[in-house]
């Protein structure tokens, strides 16, 4: 790395290039005599450099601005340049919709006003423009109003600049800012009030999260009526400010915001739902505060501030995505003068269970964590125990998928500390129902532990509880059925499965095994029974590991196709999986997906299986059932979205030969065309190995033309297949969800409401509705009742009804997670699933992972 890069990117950095000193105004004054020197010969690659240090190390941003306002007093036309190159890809990022880009530009020139780069009538210009977009689109008669969450980001950007220079617009422009801020109250008035109901990560509305622009709206009101004084934002440029006042202020180019789709021509739950998702989709918010510590943890921290780090902090997981190292150093060196350990811990637990999904993989999370622990072993690990303690007692009242999710980090990080946790804090989860969601929290820990190691381990580790030996899942041996004990109850099979093992050793050809088993097997024995020795045999042989699976399948996986050919054959291929690997989840789920991945089993054998009255009984007891279906239905949603990828890229490749060969075709013609005179007779005047050349490349680039353009046809017609294949599977799915939860679900009375009796039932005596109404204005949730919220005593939700809220979760989970998939055949789902007369629990779990309106247009 060359010198000024290599001070351009560790400005303000405890390192080497800066003499291991920390002070800002030196380190602004190194890098700029270092890249001062190096404008002249390398002015185009600092500008873009710069540009790309300031929009991916974004909490150095002060320092950058304050560097370039430097740099303006030796060369305007350098800075100039980079003025125009920032408000081009301010441009740019608004018309293709970088959320990101968008918003660190905003600060970025916000900070170069600061330094006197930017004329600070043009900020106000290019806040007023995203403001005035942003009214027109909450205007019912102007705008779009289901795009709100386009005008949102486009506020919360403006205001997300504030802290970085609102001192200096005060200053400068009092009566232009105070102007900006009165349109944000005016648009704060006009605009739908949102909670997000829909993507929170408690159930419980007691800890429910206020609307975000309404909350940094009342941090910047704060944050103004105190003088526009933040600590979190370093202001480094008030150390030059005698020299920076010298410089020329730049103009800063208009930008223009581009429109929101019209609204839909009829206005019914749908066409407006569907809006309302593509726009939180592209829009989405990106932090949803989880609220786990104690408001005393963070006392020393002003509302602003706490802003301002989270900020720093989603900057810093986002740029450094991929380098976990890099990411822990810049996490713990926030420019801050104040400890944040709680605060850092927070946002990452927030992005680890934000809904819909998380920005990144999981494992990413983990990672940052388990570094971040090693990085403060005096404070951060003690931190992370006190979240995890903070989620556990509110396990309860977190979301399905959260918890799936709160599990899976937990297992994984306990793994990387040699499986230490105190568990005597938690032994008494023991004394409550099986059905308790603390109780199969550590059960489901303590079974994804034993598959991070090995069960004498995982039992070693609890040896502090060890009452908890109960939770651990079995050994993980398999359940052959014609093993030398369990086969001598079926002396015949078991010996027709050793024959079969003797035979596939000597590694035979599929189509043999299939001869062999339709004259041996099915005429004796049946197809049922052909079936169960089969599987059962490959399953043995394929039972040593995974390889050893794998290898199986691939080799004779045509001999369970040919006999499981339809889906009541695969049903039973399911159950005999499942019967094998009864005590290990891991490897049922595992030969599951893979069978799915060979086209051995469908999505839909899948589905009916995991809602066999079997595995329904375990819905709200284990993970197993929910895990092998979310596998399924993965699977298949992954399916769909390679192939868009793959037509995405054939449909530039498609215009790219389209173009060369047209190209080719003029090169060629244009040859062919001119003749010249040779004794007196017209001859073609180009050389014949040319032509040659340039008719063997025209037919080429023809061929790659049609070719990429089969290419395409084939994959829009896999895609059609498997747009019809998950509208199969979002049906079948949600017909099973409805029939189990009919089945078990209370009655409603004629206003919806649920008919009075017993809390088994899931039913709220309406005559308490007064008592009710109490504990409202007190500050009590009752959905914390029916979630079953602990606050003192055992565990007081019967089974029946923590069946029913764990598996409304489950489908509200699924709706939300594969709401993309779900619009485009919702009207399908209306008339054969959500119709007049479903259940309005049923109805109000698939909404709320739609954010559909229950009361809809």
């Amino acid at each position: 790395m060359s010198s000024w890069r290599s001070f351009l990117l560790r400005i303000g950095d405890k390192c080497s290039e800066y003499g291991a000193n920390t002070d800002f105004k030196e380190h602004i004054e190194t890098c700029y005599g270092v890249v001062r020197r190096e404008l002249e010969h390398s002015g185009d690659d600092i500008l873009l450099y710069l540009l790309q240090c300031a929009e991916q190390l974004p909490h150095k941003i002060p320092l950058y601005g304050t560097v370039v306002g430097l740099l303006n007093l030796e060369d305007e036309d350098f800075v100039r340049r980079l003025v125009e190159k920032t408000q081009t890809n301010l441009q740019d990022a608004l018309n293709s919709g970088n959320c990101n880009r968008i918003r660190i530009l905003l600060r970025f020139v916000t900070v170069l006003m600061c330094s006197k780069v930017l004329q600070p009538g043009a900020i106000v210009v290019t806040f007023e423009t995203l403001l005035s977009s942003a009214a027109t689109t909450v205007d019912e008669e102007k705008g779009n109003p289901y795009w709100q969450a386009q005008a949102d980001f486009y506020v919360i950007c403006i205001l997300s600049s504030l802290p970085w220079g609102g001192a200096e617009l005060l200053e400068q422009v009092p009566e232009e800012i105070d102007r900006v801020m009165v349109g944000i109250e005016a648009y704060l008035s006009i605009r739908r009030h949102t909670s997000g109901t829909g993507y929170s990560v408690f159930e419980d509305s007691e800890t429910g999260e206020a609307d975000f622009v309404e909350d940094l709206w009342s941090r910047i009101q704060a944050l103004s009526n105190n003088g526009w004084k933040v600590d979190s934002v370093p202001r480094p440029h008030l150390s030059f400010e005698a020299l920076l006042v010298s410089g020329k202020s730049h103009d800063f180019g208009p930008i223009s915001c581009p429109e929101p789709p019209c609204p839909p021509s009829s206005l019914s739950g749908i066409t407006c739902g569907k809006q309302m998702h593509e726009a939180e989709s592209k829009y989405h918010q990106r932090l949803r505060r989880l609220n786990i510590f104690p408001a005393s943890k963070f006392e020393d921290i002003q509302p602003i501030d706490r802003f301002i780090v989270e900020e720093y902090l989603l900057d810093v997981l986002l740029f450094f995505n991929g380098s976990r190292k890099e990411c822990a150093f810049y996490m713990v060196g926030l420019p801050v003068p104040f400890r944040y350990e709680y605060l850092m811990a927070e946002t990452l637990f927030s992005q680890l269970l934000l809904l819909p999904k998380p920005p990144f993989k999981q494992i990413y999370y983990t990672l940052v964590i388990i570094d971040l622990c090693k990085a403060l072993p005096g404070a951060f690990p003690a931190v992370v125990a006190a979240a995890v303690r903070s989620l556990f007692e509110k396990i309860a009242e977190l979301d399905m998928e959260c918890r799936s999710r709160l599990t899976l980090w937990f297992s994984h990080h306990l793994s990387n500390f040699q499986f230490f946790w105190p568990w005597e804090e938690w032994a008494y989860v023991l004394d409550l129902p099986k059905w308790a969601p603390q109780r199969v929290f550590v059960q489901e820990v303590l079974e994804r532990e034993v598959r991070l190691s090995y069960w004498d381990k995982v039992k070693q580790s609890i040896e502090n509880a060890p009452a908890l030996e109960e939770l651990l899942p079995p050994r993980s041996l398999p359940n052959f059925k014609y093993g030398p004990e369990d086969g001598k109850e079926r002396p015949e099979q078991q010996t027709l499965s050793s024959e079969l093992s003797n035979l596939i050793k000597g590694r035979p050809l599929a189509r043999e095994v299939i001869s062999w088993i339709e004259e041996t097997l099915i005429p004796t024995q049946g197809v049922e029974v052909t079936l169960t020795v089969v599987v059962q045999t490959l399953l043995d042989i394929g039972s040593k590991s995974f390889t050893h699976l794998i290898t199986v399948l691939e080799r004779y996986g045509q001999v369970i196709a040919k006999i499981c050919s339809d889906e009541d054959k695969q049903l039973l291929l399911i159950e005999e999986v499942s019967s094998y690997w009864n005590n290990s989840a891991q490897m049922t789920a595992i030969a599951i997906d893979r069978m799915m991945g060979y086209r051995l089993i469908s999505n839909l054998a899948i589905v009916r299986w995991v809602f066999s009255p079997e595995n329904v009984e375990q819905f709200h007891t284990s993970d197993r059932p929910w895990e092998i279906l979310r596998n399924a239905v993965s699977k298949t949603y992954n399916r769909i979205c390679d192939l868009r990828k793959e037509i995405s890229s054939l449909k530039k490749g498609v215009v790219l030969a389209e173009e060369a060969a047209t190209k080719s075709k003029a090169e060629l013609e244009a040859a062919e065309v001119k003749l010249s005179l040779v004794n007196g007779e017209p001859v073609l005047g180009e050389n014949p190995m040319r032509m040659k050349r340039l008719k063997s490349h025209a037919e080429k680039t023809k061929e790659e033309e049609i070719s990429v353009r089969d290419s395409l046809e084939a994959k829009e017609a896999l895609l059609a297949r498997a747009i019809d294949e998950i509208e199969a599977l979002i049906l079948s799915l949600y017909k099973n969800f409805l029939r189990v939860l009919m089945e078990r679900l209370p009655d409603v009375s004629i206003e919806g409401k649920l008919q009075p009796g017993h809390s088994d039932a899931m039913a709220i005596d309406l005559e308490d509705a007064s008592a009710m109404e109490g504990e409202k204005e007190s500050g009590k949730s009752i959905k914390s009742q029916l979630n079953g919220r602990r606050t003192s005593g055992p565990y007081d939700v019967g089974e029946k009804e923590q069946w029913c809220l764990s598996t409304l979760g489950f489908m509200k989970a699924f709706s939300r997670q594969y709401a993309s998939e779900l619009w485009p055949h919702i009207e399908k789902l209306d008339a054969e699933v959500l119709t007049e007369n479903i259940h309005p629990l049923f109805r109000k779990s698939v909404y709320g992972g739609l954010l559909r309106p229950i009361n809809e247009v």
